[in-house]
């Protein structure tokens, strides 16, 4: 069975604490994670080597939805986070690494993703199109500094 992967790259204009925590915080997830027309709800997230975590995505056109989960495998505070998720639909087997790198740079924070492992039957430009709608909605949430 063939897999996907995608690689993906940003710039952002935000500490490596702020997208860090936006990455493992279940109410900050579910608002910028999501892609464009999708909403999310956390069903659990233990955000610790070991610790599991569970979401689903619903189209909010069709109602439809679909759930994922996985494991926490590594955790370095603001430098890089490797999850494993699954679906649990049957038809999308297989089990997915994602690696999050981020390194400050002078500007913010470059942000590094590579996905591994994605189910054959879901074609990778529309991996590619829906992280980069997510990545426009993490940017909006961690760029802004609002004061108290």
């Amino acid at each position: 069975m063939t897999t996907g992967t995608v690689h993906l790259q940003r710039v952002l204009r935000a500490t490596p604490e702020r997208i860090y925590r936006a990455f493992l915080e279940p109410d900050a997830i579910a608002k910028w994670l999501p892609p464009y027309g999708f909403t999310c709800q956390v069903h659990h997230m233990e955000a610790h080597v070991g610790g599991t975590h569970k979401m689903s995505f619903r189209n909010f056109g069709t109602g439809n939805s679909h759930s994922f989960g996985g494991e926490y495998i590594e955790l370095v505070p603001f430098e890089k986070i490797r999850y494993s998720d699954r679906f649990d639909d049957a038809n999308l087997p297989g089990q997915m690494h994602v690696t999050v790198s981020l390194r400050q740079v002078s500007c913010g924070t470059e942000l590094t993703i590579v996905q591994e492992g994605i189910p054959e039957v879901i074609p990778v430009e529309m991996c590619y199109l829906g992280w980069q709608e997510s990545l426009v909605q993490l940017a909006m949430l961690v760029e802004p500094v609002i004061p108290g």
